[in-house]
């Protein structure tokens, strides 16, 4: 496949729905997973799926648009699962071990019992960039806008929250609301990403690019910034890369990610060797 035809598929409605909504998602799991990674929250975005993944299931048996069953069902997962890790008698990983596991049984269970593991099924597992229609479109830009709004909005207290949760909770901030309200951002975000990643790989978005903008700075602020920047070129990169390997796209998005992880390591290992030498 030359440039040309690479062009020419983009410039397709379809495609260029799937950009923009992939783009507008990378932003905001980018935004989300520099708190998750910092709080060593980033697991949660891997249980959701999995409950994302029974949510599309039961949706798909109905015969009701996934993503309307998706996310109040992945939000209502989310707070569930922060309620138990916030009163300590679970461990928040045991929390999210269960919900994972037991979500993706459901899941399996319910598509058993319908039509079985159909290209449907399959495309909401790995991703698929034809997934997207319009009414998808419509709603991941506004959750997609909520999102962004929100983060921009609280972004000074979510800051302090990430940097030193005992200093936060001396000045008065309210902790457990929050996280709670972090909890909701990752739910919509998971919920948003599932249709184009797919269920087993949305989490991705949200562990690799935080991951990888903490090997090479460690300021919040320009984390974020390089987490996003890193999180859309991993995006636009993979999208093409699935192209043109015929890959799922979720699949070509995080081949990408763990490339560039590679090259970022190899460059932060070099930068340590330079400052040890005498």
């Amino acid at each position: 496949m030359n440039i040309n035809e690479i062009i020419d598929i983009l410039s397709y409605p379809f495609m260029i729905r799937a950009i923009i909504v992939g783009i507008l998602v990378s932003f905001c799991a980018a935004l989300l997973g520099v708190i998750l990674v910092l709080k060593r929250y980033a697991l949660i975005g891997h249980g959701l799926s999995d409950v994302g993944f029974a949510a599309l299931s039961l949706a798909t048996a109905i015969g009701v648009s996934p993503i309307y069953i998706a996310t109040p069902i992945v939000i209502f997962a989310s707070f569930i699962i922060m309620y138990i890790s916030q009163s300590k008698k679970i461990n928040g990983d045991i929390a999210i071990g269960i919900f994972s596991t037991g979500a993706l049984s459901f899941g399996v269970i319910i598509t058993a019992f319908s039509r079985g593991f159909n290209m449907d099924v399959y495309s909401y597992m790995f991703g698929s960039i034809l997934a997207m229609n319009r009414t998808d479109l419509f709603v991941s830009l506004f959750l997609s806008v909520i999102v962004i709004f929100v983060f921009i909005l609280f972004y000074n207290r979510l800051f302090i929250i990430s940097s030193d949760e005992n200093f936060a909770r001396a000045i008065g901030i309210n902790i457990r609301f929050y996280q709670f309200l972090i909890s909701l951002l990752t739910a919509v975000t998971v919920a948003v990403g599932m249709r184009m990643m797919g269920t087993l790989l949305i989490s991705s978005l949200i562990i690799f690019p935080a991951f990888i903008a903490k090997k090479l700075v460690r300021s919040f602020k320009y984390l974020v910034i390089l987490s996003a920047l890193f999180s859309i070129f991993c995006f636009v990169f993979g999208l093409i890369a699935s192209l043109i390997f015929d890959l799922p796209t979720g699949a070509g998005i995080v081949l990408v990610n763990i490339i560039v992880l590679f090259l970022c390591s190899v460059i932060n290992y070099l930068l340590c060797i330079r400052k040890v030498e005498p």
